[in-house]
C-alpha cells in the first residue's frame, strides 16, 4: 500500500518534505501535485522509476519525460539553451510549462528521446514541489499522471491513492490542484512550437 501524506498546499511541513525525500531516496515513486495536475516523480538515478512510470501510463520509448527543476540554475545543467531560448525560457518560469529542448551529458540516454536527443524541463510554482526539490537537491523525473483509461487526469490525493495504491509507493495530498497538464513547448528545432496547450499561456510562443 502506498503511504498516504498530506501537507499544507502553501505551507508545507518541512518534517513531511524531508520524509518524502528520503522515500525517494530509496527509489520509490510518487504521485505529486504540481501547479497543474497530479505527476508521477522519482530520482534520476532511480533503477525502477522510469519503468513502473512507463507501465503505469503505458508508455512506449519515444515518450519524452520531464526533468522538474528548482531553479533555472538546475535547469541549464541538464538542457543545451541558446540566448533566444535561456530568455524566453527564464521569463517564462516559474510557471505550467514544460520545455523540451537538446538534452546534455547530464541526461541518461534511456531517459532522452532515442532519435532527437532530447529531454522535457520545467520549473513548476508549488510550495510543496519547491521545497520537496530543495530538499532532495536534485531533479525529479517526472510524467504527468494521465491514466490509459481516463480522459482527464487525477485531482485530489485520496482519488490517487485509490487508484495507485499498489503501483506507487507514496502519494501526497496538498489540496486539489488542477487538471491541465503543462502546456508543452518543444524548442528542438530551434524554434519554439507548441505541441501541447495546457495550463500555460500558449500565446508567448505561438
Amino acid at each position: 500500500m502506498a503511504r498516504f501524506v498530506e501537507v499544507h498546499p502553501q505551507d508545507p511541513q518541512p518534517r513531511s518534505v524531508a520524509q518524502l525525500a528520503a522515500v525517494l531516496r530509496e527509489d520509490a515513486l510518487i504521485a505529486y501535485p504540481t501547479d497543474s495536475c497530479y505527476a508521477l516523480g522519482c530520482r534520476l538515478d532511480s533503477h525502477t522509476g522510469a519503468d513502473r512510470i512507463r507501465r503505469i501510463r503505458h508508455l512506449d520509448a519515444r515518450h519524452h519525460f520531464t526533468l522538474v527543476c528548482s531553479d533555472f540554475a538546475q535547469l541549464g545543467q541538464f538542457v543545451h539553451l541558446d540566448n533566444v531560448q535561456f530568455r524566453a525560457v527564464k521569463a517564462a518560469t516559474p510557471n505550467p510549462y514544460t520545455f523540451i529542448l537538446p538534452a546534455t551529458k547530464e541526461v541518461p540516454r534511456r531517459f532522452a528521446h532515442p532519435k532527437k536527443k532530447t529531454v522535457g524541463v520545467r520549473i513548476p510554482d508549488h510550495p510543496f514541489v519547491r521545497a520537496l526539490l530543495s530538499e532532495l537537491g536534485e531533479p525529479l523525473l517526472s510524467s504527468t499522471l494521465l491514466l490509459p483509461d481516463h480522459d482527464e487526469p487525477l485531482t485530489d490525493g485520496w482519488s490517487v491513492k485509490e487508484e495507485l495504491d499498489h503501483v506507487v509507493d507514496a502519494v501526497v495530498d496538498a489540496g486539489e490542484c488542477g487538471t491541465e497538464p503543462t502546456t508543452v513547448v518543444d524548442w528542438s528545432q530551434g524554434y519554439p512550437e507548441v505541441v501541447r496547450v495546457g495550463a500555460g499561456d500558449p500565446s508567448r510562443f505561438e
